[in-house]
């Protein structure tokens, strides 16, 4: 599939703002399964651009400095990229969890995409004993690795409901689980936390759905904003495999990965300071164009 993507982000604030500095992570990383075509940023009214390193996780950072007085700014980001993405088909020789575990711990990639870098709990998705136990009725160890993970996140979807108003970008992963019910962001640190509780490798993954589903199937939830959801370490061989706990599928080709890391804080669209005073408002609009269908 071909795709093309609008990301726009607007902040109006109530009086001008002075200086502005900020980290962007806007541009869908190259990932197994895509390729970007062609990609543009641009910011207005205006600011110094320049590339930065990620510190933690895989992203394409760039840092927007504005140093000029501006009662709005407006940063959209443009894509155009190919998904080609098999759906996973879990088989009865996949790996077990208890291997998988076993595997990680012995890993000794120290790379950003290394499964040992996602074992752990992070500042946002502690590990938590009631989280723990929920999943640990899908994650036997002796369980194939692809059958238990679509089947914790089919669960998820199955048992949470989707409420925009139930949670803040802030809510930790224990007031979601208490209340069941949250949006992506939430079905995914759950999913996480539960995870990582087994021993298993997990990411966080930040991205698009698809804005409108092919004809006769249903609308994704979560294709109006960035999408979050898992990546889970399934081996050597399997290598990085993505499950999306809010809709209870497949990571395939309606995803696109913008980034991945521990959790939100390692891959925060946009993130920074801004010296002003008076309050802001911040509007985000994303589109997800299926441009045409590749064989």
């Amino acid at each position: 599939m071909f795709y093309g993507i609008r990301h726009v982000t607007r902040f109006d604030y109530a009086q001008p703002v002075a200086f502005a500095r900020c980290n962007l992570r806007l541009k869908p990383i190259l990932w197994s399964g895509q390729t970007i075509e062609d990609y543009r940023l641009t910011v207005q009214p205006g600011g110094r651009t320049y590339p930065a390193r990620a510190e933690a996780g895989l992203a394409n950072v760039v840092r927007l400095v504005v140093e000029h007085d501006a009662s709005s700014l407006t940063i959209e980001s443009r894509a155009r990229i190919r998904v080609h993405r098999p759906i996973p088909v879990p088989a009865p020789d996949d790996p077990t969890l208890r291997q998988i575990a076993a595997w990680a711990r012995e890993s000794r990639d120290p790379t950003p995409a290394g499964p040992a870098a996602y074992l752990f709990p992070s500042p946002l998705i502690p590990l938590d004993r009631d989280i723990a136990a929920w999943c640990a009725e899908e994650l036997d160890p002796d369980r194939g690795i692809l059958d238990a993970g679509i089947a914790l996140a089919r669960r998820i979807q199955r048992d949470f409901t989707f409420d925009p108003t139930a949670t803040l970008v802030d809510t930790p992963p224990h007031e979601a689980f208490a209340q069941r019910g949250g949006v992506c962001q939430d079905f995914a640190q759950i999913m996480l936390s539960g995870l990582r509780a087994a021993g298993l490798p997990a990411a966080y993954v930040s991205g698009y759905l698809r804005t409108l589903p092919p004809p006769g199937q249903p609308r994704l939830v979560g294709a109006d904003a960035t999408h979050a959801w898992v990546l889970l370490w399934c081996g050597p061989k399997l290598g990085w495999v993505g499950v999306d706990p809010t809709n209870g599928i497949w990571m395939a080709e309606d995803h696109i990965v913008v980034a991945i890391g521990r959790d939100y804080a390692d891959i925060a669209p946009i993130d920074g300071i801004v010296l002003g005073s008076g309050a802001q408002d911040m509007r985000v609009s994303v589109d997800v164009e299926p441009l045409d269908v590749v064989a």
